[in-house]
């Protein structure tokens, strides 16, 4: 069977058990088509780059799956349905991403704060040197 990678971005006004609720009920559907769950991320709640449907915000989803066709329609026809749902898409894959999406890996690369942004890292903030004038006879 194909590999399949589906992203949906739901409500922001929806509890995070909710989210994971409605990720339940998309598993399910692709368990009765005849599909394996392979990995589910939440990526929890995200800006929107523009509003949808008066959401500046929404919770993030990622399911990685291996499913026939028909389970693909199913899925796709219950997320239109749905009004939880903003936005959703389905990409065929050749292979699964191992360990975590990069979103997750960005995630977790961002905790450590701006020091690892900038460069600084755990070093910290570096000044410059001060500039010693007795070497050059100035005052």
């Amino acid at each position: 069977m194909p590999l399949y990678e589906t992203v949906i971005i739901a409500r922001q006004d929806l509890a995070t058990a909710q989210v994971d609720e409605l990720g339940e009920q998309l598993q399910n559907i692709i368990k009765e088509q005849g599909g394996k769950t392979a990995k589910v991320e939440s990526w929890g709640l995200r800006n929107l780059a523009y509003k949808i449907n008066k959401n500046r915000k929404g919770h993030y989803v990622l399911f990685n799956f291996d499913a026939p066709a028909t389970a693909i329609h199913e899925l796709e026809r219950t997320m239109r349905i749905n009004e939880d749902v903003l936005r959703y898409l389905t990409i065929k894959l050749d292979a699964f991403e191992e360990g975590q999406s990069a979103i997750l890996r960005q995630a977790n690369d961002d905790e450590g704060g701006y020091g690892d942004r900038f460069g600084g890292g755990d070093r910290g903030y570096r000044a410059r040197p001060r500039r010693d004038n007795s070497d050059t006879g100035e005052e």
